[in-house]
């Protein structure tokens, strides 16, 4: 499996025939729009995208993409619907606790804490997202989120092997938060920051995470980089 980072909370799988893109934050992402990875690029062969929540820094270009390639939309089910609404045809609902299994891989979703509407208009629950391939390692995305006791059940349920873990403080996770929730809860064989960088607002690097991870692997690729897992 080729995970490969956009910049922000954007991520591209190429698993098996199957290509899933989750929070596809592209159009006015600047770390994206730096990285000199073009949108057709990044979106081609797309088979599937997945969201996290239904902020517009992670919806993003969700509905250009889906229209564009028919690509199949695993969303809470508010955020479904309000998409199906601006012409994506393939709605796959979800919520908390639900699996919907595809030809190369699953999605699962499990809690997260944070907050979820665009435009004053409430899309459900924010949530994280756990990919189990066919074949190969379980990646948890965990969303936006603070720390939660329940990441311990996640761990639990899945056993994730990857972690892709917000870290830019002030509206996730700040660095200490990130590597103390990695260190207690999962026993990540590596872990990729995000949502980091991308606005003033938020830290610019993934430094201090890093040294906070102490011995534990963690993967930090250039936007436009690519790890196999």
């Amino acid at each position: 499996m080729k995970i490969t980072w956009f910049g922000h909370s954007a991520f591209r799988f190429e698993i098996g025939g199957s290509v899933l893109l989750i929070d596809p934050f592209l159009k006015g992402n600047p770390k994206f729009e730096a990285s000199g990875v073009s949108w057709e690029e990044a979106t081609a062969g797309v088979t599937h995208v997945a969201l996290t929540h239904g902020h517009d820094d992670h919806i993003g270009d969700t509905a250009d993409i889906c229209k564009a390639s028919e690509a199949t939309l695993f969303a809470v089910f508010e955020l479904a619907m309000h998409l199906g609404s601006q012409g994506v045809k393939k709605l796959e609902p979800m919520n908390h606790g639900g699996t919907v299994a595809s030809a190369d891989f699953s999605i699962s979703y499990t809690d997260a804490l944070h907050s979820s509407s665009s435009g004053g208009v409430y899309l459900g629950n924010p949530c994280g997202i756990v990919v189990t391939p066919q074949s190969g390692k379980v990646v948890y995305h965990m969303g936006d989120t603070d720390v939660f006791p329940g990441m311990d059940l996640v761990n639990k349920l899945y056993q994730p092997e990857v972690g892709i873990v917000p870290i830019g403080d002030r509206f996730t996770m700040g660095a200490r938060t990130a590597a103390f929730a990695c260190r207690t809860y999962f026993d990540f064989e590596t872990v990729l920051p995000c949502h980091y960088g991308t606005f003033p607002m938020l830290d610019q690097t993934a430094d201090k995470f890093v040294a906070g991870m102490e011995e534990h692997s963690v993967s930090v690729p250039e936007v436009g980089g690519s790890i196999e897992v």
